[in-house]
């Protein structure tokens, strides 16, 4: 599976944006979905997932009621729509696939996309 970040950019504090991982070379439908973040000087971490199937979908505290994560299999697509953006948000986003019904934090994941850059202004 090649995955292919995009929708990176510059937005101010308070803002929205969303950002879109397009999957090709295997069945998308087969993969749970994940973004995870990269601030400068820090570790990844992960942002928020969906499964395979019923579509269940997990965040990290600190966007929860701010970012929502869906995706179109129809467009081998994963979307993570953000708003309400802070500073803090501030970080490469990085899209991650796994064979699995789901993934989360912890789990090892099979496929990762290059990243896009997101920069929140205050």
């Amino acid at each position: 599976v090649q995955l292919q970040a995009s929708g990176g950019g510059l937005v101010q504090a308070g803002g929205s944006l969303r950002l879109s991982c397009l999957a090709s070379g295997r069945t998308f439908s087969r993969f749970a979905m994940g973004w995870f973040r990269q601030a400068p000087g820090k570790d990844r971490e992960f942002v928020a997932s969906i499964s395979r199937s019923d579509l269940s979908t997990y965040y990290a505290d600190s966007v929860k009621g701010r970012f929502t994560i869906s995706r179109d299999n129809a467009k081998n697509t994963v979307f993570l729509q953000r708003n309400s953006l802070k500073p803090e948000d501030t970080a490469v986003y990085y899209c991650a696939a796994r064979n699995a019904i789901m993934l989360t934090a912890t789990t090892p994941n099979d496929y990762w996309g290059q990243g896009t850059q997101v920069t929140v202004s205050s």
